[in-house]
């Protein structure tokens, strides 16, 4: 059986309405609300194929349809209207954008914050990867006359600082030279592009004080090879027991438990990422209990560089076209605020 234009009219109806009302639509509804043309009884029959071919469900309590994931993911690819924000989001979003701040981590969860108030779902916001960020410089700062500090700064603004102990009598020129040694090496590479096989050839040039720049390859070594966190931004986890479908206690508490494990997040988002917006829907989901929620993620870079993700969590009952124009806007601002200030 094919979908022609009058069942897709009708199906795009009934998610339109449900996703409005969060009741199940009867072809009553729909033919005294969309003016499409055609019976109740015309559309009665069309939701019965409908129902059939798999983008239908009638809950046993009701004599109205609800929508399927297939009907969903037909919506998302083919039927939404993508809309405009409203003034109320862009300011909204817009003034978050306007803080003069480098201080990252305050971002990054700024936006999560945002992107929950608007939208009244669970956001998720991951920070940025270190895999996927530049070094930009490396520096030794002496601490005191038997300590100093290692830091390694990225272009992600990401500090990464080790105390590094070193022997007496080393001069604050040598750390000096160390430092610069290091930046010219590892400059514009990422963490997993340095090759630790370069690392004899500076011991070779930096031959006096071995023991010293021994402890600063091991801590820089450590500091780089050390195991990547799975940090992850949640704002508006409750907001989900604001939607019926959740009343389900059992439902409602698989869902919070998932939320409370960040690097189980984790896991089941970083692969749904592709860059631009993406919506996963139910079933599509990796995770089993998370097969009544959708997910919809945008990527957000410095330059060309893709370094994170942003996200958003709600029932599949979810405003598509409306959360789509806001993850498409709130990743392109990010991304362009992050490669601003980290250019400066």
């Amino acid at each position: 059986m094919r979908l022609g234009e009058r069942k897709l009219r009708i199906l795009q109806a009934i998610i339109e309405d449900y996703v409005m009302s969060g009741e199940p639509v009867g072809s009553r509804t729909i033919a005294k609300k969309y003016n499409l043309g055609i019976s109740s009884a015309t559309i009665r029959n069309e939701m019965a194929d409908l129902e059939e071919m798999g983008y239908l469900k009638q809950p046993h309590t009701s004599a109205g349809r609800i929508p399927s994931d297939k009907a969903y993911r037909l919506y998302v690819d083919h039927l939404m209207e993508v809309r405009s924000l409203t003034p109320e989001e862009a300011k909204g979003i817009k003034k978050l954008y306007k803080i003069k701040t480098e201080q990252i981590e305050e971002i990054i969860a700024q936006t999560a914050k945002i992107l929950s108030d608007i939208t009244n779902y669970t956001s998720i916001v991951f920070k940025p990867e270190l895999s996927k960020v530049l070094i930009k410089k490396i520096k030794i700062m002496p601490i005191d006359e038997e300590f100093a500090l290692l830091i390694v700064v990225t272009n992600s603004g990401i500090i990464r600082d080790t105390i590094v102990r070193f022997p007496e009598g080393v001069e604050s020129s040598y750390l000096e030279k160390i430092s610069n040694m290091l930046t010219e090496r590892f400059s514009d590479k990422s963490f997993l592009e340095i090759d630790t096989l370069i690392i004899p050839e500076i011991r070779k040039e930096l031959a006096i004080n071995r023991q010293m720049f021994n402890r600063v390859v091991d801590a820089l070594t450590d500091s780089l090879t050390e195991r990547e966190k799975k940090e992850v931004y949640l704002y508006g986890t409750g907001n989900i027991l604001n939607f019926p479908e959740y009343r389900d206690l059992d439902k409602a508490k698989a869902f919070l438990n998932i939320m409370e494990e960040p690097e189980l997040i984790y896991d089941i988002i970083k692969d749904l990422a592709e860059g631009g917006v993406t919506v996963t829907i139910g079933s599509e989901n990796p995770h089993p209990d998370m097969k009544d929620s959708s997910i919809v993620t945008a990527t957000y870079h410095i330059g060309d560089r893709v370094i994170g993700t942003i996200g958003l969590i709600g029932p599949t009952r979810m405003e598509y076209a409306r959360v789509f124009s806001i993850m498409d806007y709130m990743g392109k601002c990010l991304s362009q605020y992050l490669t601003q200030i980290l250019n400066d």
